[in-house]
């Protein structure tokens, strides 16, 4: 696994090269003979490392706080009528309503029914997404939803190129609709090169309750993967290019992470009901893109209900 580079600023960029050099200076024949002088030396050493190291996350932390997640936008996740479910893509911060990045045309996209794999790629239409700083290139898509059932829907983008980290994010992503409240494939791995596989309906999880999820990367457990958790608080307007009101704000700590066990397992308590994405960063098996580091994301996205 290759946990995905935090955001970075000059100031951090000036802080990490420090950290770096003093790193390197303790490695060096030199920082071994001051260690062997004693241990008050070895302590004062240890001192400045801390130091640095803590002036280092007080530049990172900030700046983490938008956490980027592919959207597979329905209005409804669970499906009355037969039709066509409109879907808009956005690679977007949806829990803080922020910058919006640009969407190149997918590599795949695809629903699977029943087991069978439905291609969709001629569904894609590009569109345009309004933050409110900026406006991006998104798509508009649709689903045929007809029989009972699970309709797991998979996007797999093309790879992203983060300036801000110098890096390509690569975030493969499933949404999950269900018609008639008929179970049928939630519950299996899609054969995809890294996702989350939930241990909870992913369209009938309860607020207040929890949602377990799985990482696999090449269909093996993941260990030690970092999960950032977003709520999706202002959702996209499929009948404009824009949101709607965002029904929650940023957290003070900036995103939610969990780390997976030695299994791959992660539960997740949540609080609201609404859109919940996570994404384990850097756990599928590509790790380069065009001459550089290649990010390769597993998203979900789950449906919370309040109990009512």
């Amino acid at each position: 696994m290759r946990p995905r580079k935090g955001h970075s600023s000059s100031a951090t960029g000036c802080t990490l090269d420090l950290f770096a050099t003093l790193g390197n200076q303790l490695q060096s024949p030199q920082s071994h003979k001051v260690m062997r002088r004693g241990r008050r030396d070895v302590i004062r050493i240890q001192v400045v490392k801390k130091l640095v190291l803590a002036a280092t996350a007080a530049l990172i932390l900030p700046v983490m706080a938008q956490a980027h997640f592919l959207l597979e936008y329905t209005e409804d996740t669970m499906i009355a009528r037969p039709g066509d479910v409109p879907v808009k893509l956005v690679f977007w911060h949806p829990h803080d309503a922020g910058h919006v990045m640009t969407l190149e045309k997918p590599e795949e996209f695809y629903v699977i029914h029943n087991g069978k794999k439905t291609d969709l790629m001629d569904t894609l239409k590009e569109t345009t997404f309004d933050g409110p700083d900026n406006t991006a290139k998104a798509f508009m898509g649709s689903v045929p939803v007809k029989r009972s059932g699970d309709y797991v829907l998979v996007t797999v983008p093309a790879p992203y190129y983060e300036e801000s980290e110098d890096i390509y994010i690569q975030q493969i992503t499933k949404t999950y609709l269900n018609r008639n409240e008929l179970p049928t494939d939630w519950d299996q791995p899609q054969g995809l090169p890294t996702e989350i596989l939930p241990l909870n309906k992913p369209y009938n999880v309860i607020a207040g309750g929890t949602f377990t999820g799985r990482v696999l990367s090449e269909g093996q457990p993941v260990t030690g993967a970092e999960i950032e958790i977003e709520y999706m608080a202002a959702e996209p307007d499929l009948s404009g290019t824009g949101a709607k009101a965002k029904t929650a704000s940023p957290l003070p700590g900036g995103a939610l992470v969990a780390i997976s066990d030695d299994n791959g397992y992660f539960t997740f308590g949540v609080p609201k009901a609404g859109l919940w994405g996570f994404a384990a960063l850097g756990v599928g098996p590509k790790v380069e893109h065009d001459g550089k580091e290649l990010s390769q994301d597993a998203v979900i996205w789950i449906r919370a209900w309040d109990l009512e």
